[in-house]
């Protein structure tokens, strides 16, 4: 991995607020190329999750195997997170692929450290996009916490629940209607986080590209 280290790579990583403690700068396609060919190993991603590099931790969420993942481990590994990259690519390339997702994002969005927080509502927003076997209904349940949490202003939480708002509200014309239902009463709460995320998602929920996307989701379902 370290022929791959790119030092300038990670100088550019924190203008975008990834800051790792330790990083080499390898480049995500090149750690899902390492991924691919080490193949799937879940006491290998233990033991690089030990090592406190963001390669080898991006790697260990990769490579690991869902079916094996322990609600122990999860709540071990989110609490490590410390800069949003790593918590969005655990989210993404593992923990929204076990069976414990939906109750970890409703668990994980009620904390108090931000990157937890954060890791509840990218589970939201990944299972929206990702569970396509589950139906609309099942997603109505994380509008009130959606509401709930507006009034974080932290920067890394409130752009994660805007974000869980966003794809819930354009995976479907009924969640669309049901997301722009709580961007509304969210635009009322007396917050500035609040107003912005009403603000932002009512933005994308009522654009033209996204009703008409899902219009024609529904023409052609009947």
């Amino acid at each position: 991995m370290h022929e791959n280290a790119n030092p300038t790579a990670v100088d550019g990583m924190k203008k975008y607020g990834i800051t790792p403690s330790e990083a080499l700068g390898v480049s995500i396609p090149i750690l899902r190329s390492i991924a691919k060919d080490t193949g799937k190993d879940h006491e290998l991603a233990l033991a690089l999750w030990e090592i406190d590099l963001r390669e080898t931790r991006i790697l260990a969420s990769m490579v690991d195997e869902p079916s094996k993942v322990t609600t122990e481990q999860m709540d071990m590994w989110v609490g490590d997170f410390d800069y949003w990259e790593i918590c969005d690519q655990c989210c993404m390339n593992l923990f929204e692929k076990t069976s414990l997702a939906r109750d970890k994002a409703f668990e994980w969005s009620g904390k108090q450290e931000e990157f937890v927080k954060r890791a509840g509502f990218v589970m939201m927003a990944r299972l929206a996009v990702s569970d396509k076997q589950a139906p609309d209904e099942a997603f109505l349940a994380f509008f009130p916490v959606i509401e709930r949490e507006t009034v974080d202003g932290r920067n890394m939480v409130k752009k994660a629940v805007n974000w869980a708002l966003r794809q819930i509200g354009k995976r479907s014309l009924y969640l669309n209607n049901r997301a722009t239902e709580c961007a509304e009463r969210i635009g009322e709460i007396d917050s500035k986080s609040a107003r912005w995320i009403a603000s932002d998602a009512l933005r994308e929920l009522r654009s033209e590209k996204v009703l008409e996307r899902l219009n024609r989701k529904v023409a052609r379902n009947h």
